[in-house]
């Protein structure tokens, strides 16, 4: 029996793995470690973006509970993620367009109980599920703060881990416990800096890093990559209070144009 059941389980990792390798969809783990960095807006400026660049862009809000990008895209959905997994809609139920072309939501659920949906595999499967439609060219997955178990098993999906932090020293600490911890999995981390006035700052604390894992004898194939910077610009939080994506309404503002470099350079790097 146990060897059975041990037989369908590496039938199902070999179908996963044939399902991302022959998709065009590239998966990218959005993640932070601490709180208030401005991950999700961030996420929904890259999406805008890349779709700028002619990629077809799906976007899922992977914060368990305290799901918002379905404000920031300013959505009221009717099904989230949550409702697929618990098999009370369809898959194509949870695709939500957004105002922008080619980029569509997957939303989560705000205020939700991770109570029924308490084992790995499940979520796994409804990456595995929109990267198997392969009508996606890049799937951003935004987590949660912090390295929960939610967190980790989306991370464990994919090689393209990016990461937000700031100079803030709290959130130097967590970005440097998320690089432990995905050391003893991944080969890479891409790092960027929010809030962060120049380029340089942003260069400099990532050597800080790699000097500090280097130090502390992390995997030594590990590496972090340095996408770029980001300013704090007032226009950010007007924009965003208007449900708006300022890499959209101020093209030639300063964020909007160093975020745009930070695309590129992870264009680059996307595996």
């Amino acid at each position: 029996m146990f060897e059975k059941i041990s037989t369908q389980a590496n039938k199902l990792v070999s179908l996963t793995n044939k399902l991302h390798s022959n998709s065009k969809t590239k998966v990218i783990v959005v993640t932070s470690g601490k709180g208030g960095v401005g991950k999700s807006t961030l996420t929904s400026n890259i999406a805008y973006l890349l779709s700028q660049k002619k990629k077809k862009v799906a976007v899922l809000d992977a914060d368990i509970g305290l799901a918002n990008l379905q404000v920031i895209f300013n959505l009221k959905p009717k099904k989230t993620f949550m409702d697929y997994l618990e098999g009370e809609c369809e898959l194509e139920d949870i695709q939500l367009k957004t105002s922008y072309n080619n980029i569509t939501l997957i939303a989560g659920k705000s205020g939700y109980q991770y109570s029924k949906i308490k084992n790995s595999m499940h979520f796994d499967r409804l990456v595995n599920d929109l990267v198997a439609l392969n009508k996606y060219d890049v799937l951003l997955i935004d987590t949660g703060a912090g390295l929960n178990e939610q967190v980790q098993e989306f991370i464990d999906i994919t090689d393209n881990i990016f990461a937000v932090t700031t100079t803030d020293p709290s959130a130097l600490t967590d970005v440097y416990a998320l690089m432990k911890m995905i050391s003893m999995k991944k080969n890479k981390l891409m790092l960027c800096f929010n809030f962060t006035a120049k380029y340089d700052i942003g260069a400099s604390i990532t050597t800080s890093l790699k000097n500090l894992a280097l130090k502390n004898k992390l995997n030594r194939n590990f590496m972090v990559q340095y996408m770029g910077n980001v300013s704090q610009m007032n226009s950010i939080s007007t924009t965003g209070r208007l449900r708006k994506l300022f890499a959209k309404e101020l093209k030639q503002d300063v964020a909007s144009l160093e975020l745009n470099l930070v695309v590129e350079n992870l264009l680059k790097s996307l595996k």
